[in-house]
């Protein structure tokens, strides 16, 4: 590769990067907006709903990108091999968490605010937990960083404790007659959501740490929500 083609394929390599970290900010902004449309934000709600041109623009965009450089910049090698095939796996990842937000934008159109107001807290550390794992995710990505990849996996522990926390409450609201059984099923799937949402965050570190070792493993477990892998 000569060096006029090289500091164009460089260049190449950073627009993706760039386009990966919008993506990034965007999917993190919806899944934190989608926390404030579970406790009954409609401003928020409709933002998320209205925000899928934007994603599907950033996903093409970083899959064009990823495929001129597997396709027209061969041989891939190295850490530029490992980013290209990673950035284009992450986009799919991320695209996932997007669409998971309108999910529950939708989702919550069918749930009164008294009800979901009995959860505020729950949902919206559900959602900044989970925002929070989708940046530290890609920012192990871009930063090449294995130790805080490492950390993001570990923080999944408390968005599935929050979840377990969510599904008692809703149990002990319907046993004592509190609230109607009619909305549990949406209530529950909401909540659910947030946690697979973090599922992702954690597998986008996994690709980080692909990044810099050339391994990537992340454990998964069986949704508990179907319809959500789909």
């Amino acid at each position: 590769m000569t060096l006029k083609t090289r500091t164009k394929f460089t260049s190449q390599l950073q627009g993706i990067q760039e386009h990966v970290v919008r993506l990034k900010e965007k999917c993190a902004a919806d899944v934190r907006a989608a926390g404030l449309a579970a406790t009954g934000d409609r401003g928020a709600q409709e933002g998320v709903v209205e925000g899928r041109k934007a994603e599907d623009r950033l996903r093409e965009s970083i899959e064009d990108g990823c495929l001129d450089a597997m396709l027209l910049q061969q041989p891939l090698i190295g850490d530029d091999l490992r980013f290209v095939s990673g950035a284009f796996r992450i986009v799919s990842d991320l695209s996932h968490i997007d669409g998971m937000t309108r999910d529950v934008a939708f989702l919550v159109e069918e749930i009164p605010d008294k009800a979901a107001a009995k959860f505020t807290r729950e949902f919206v550390e559900m959602s900044e937990h989970a925002a929070s794992m989708v940046e530290r995710a890609v920012d192990a990505f871009v930063e090449r960083d294995v130790e805080l990849a490492q950390q993001v996996i570990e923080a999944d522990d408390k968005v599935n404790s929050l979840y377990a926390e969510s599904e008692e409450k809703l149990v002990a609201l319907i046993r004592d007659g509190k609230t109607s059984a009619k909305y549990l099923p949406e209530l529950l799937m909401v909540a659910k959501y947030f946690e697979r949402i973090g599922d992702l965050a954690k597998r986008v570190a996994a690709w980080a740490i692909f990044r810099v070792t050339g391994e990537h493993k992340v454990e998964e477990k069986p949704s508990q929500a179907a319809g959500l892998d789909q």
